[in-house]
């Protein structure tokens, strides 16, 4: 079995889907370069909204915390403890990794639902959620693969790639794969879930606009949350099977 054709194979299959496209598309032309518009505009959207809560909460910190200040402080201890159980003990540094993917998903997912983004019209194609295109959230899982690359080899150095023969040589081709098909199941997933929920929302509004949809939408932001929170916790987890070594 030669397994670096496989895994040549795998990455340019990953880079490929990223040409997916669903409808029509927004792009700016820059240079030789085709500019997604679409998912970049969204996306500092997103940005905007996490970085104006962000100043918010770090402003004017008050002993007695308010209301606003609990939430945030929540939100944190939230992403702590995620961090601690998938990664343990030496969670500390990728506290931040594991929260800023957590944050950017959770408000682009719910910016699909809570956000009118079809009322502004573009040239071509419409606004969605940033996590509504395959180009995100490879974006969003090809850091994650490095990251825990980067984890298991800053933990045991070059020792790190003897769990491919473990617990026999024999599995050296599948535990190579393995690692190449987590950035594909992170990505598509996301993705998938993403758009189906948007595509259904859309067929009901147009099939009876005013009393089906709601309901729809209100799951719709209950599985925005929990797309958002298994790739936190799978990035976690992946990080801490590459520091640990387990399976």
């Amino acid at each position: 079995m030669n397994v670096i054709p496989c895994s040549i194979k795998t990455l340019k299959g990953l880079y490929d889907i990223s040409g997916v496209e669903v409808g029509q598309h927004f792009y700016w032309q820059i240079g030789g370069l085709q500019i997604h518009a679409q998912v970049l505009i969204t996306s500092w959207v997103v940005i905007a909204i996490l970085l104006g809560s962000v100043i918010i909460a770090v402003q004017n910190p008050q002993t007695i915390p308010t209301n606003g200040q609990n939430f945030f402080e929540y939100v944190l201890e939230f992403i702590q403890d995620l961090s601690k159980t998938q990664i343990g003990e030496e969670y500390g540094p990728w506290v931040p990794f594991i929260g800023t993917m957590f944050l950017f998903i959770f408000v682009s997912n719910w910016s699909g639902a809570l956000l009118p983004w079809k009322i502004i019209k573009l040239p071509h194609g419409e606004l969605a959620a940033p996590t509504n295109d395959i180009n995100t959230t490879v974006a969003l899982a090809l850091p994650t693969s490095v990251a825990y690359f980067y984890a298991g080899l800053r933990k045991k150095g070059l020792g790190y790639f003897g769990k491919y023969i473990q617990p026999t040589p024999i599995l050296l081709p599948i535990n190579i794969l393995e690692d190449f098909t987590k950035p594909l199941s992170l990505s598509f997933r996301l993705f998938g879930n993403i758009l189906a929920d948007e595509l259904v929302v859309v067929v009901l509004v147009s099939l009876v606009p005013s009393v089906v949809p709601i309901p729809v939408m209100f799951l719709g932001l209950f599985t925005s949350g929990i797309q958002a929170l298994i790739f936190a916790t799978l990035a976690a987890a992946y990080i801490g099977e590459s520091m640990e070594g387990h399976h």
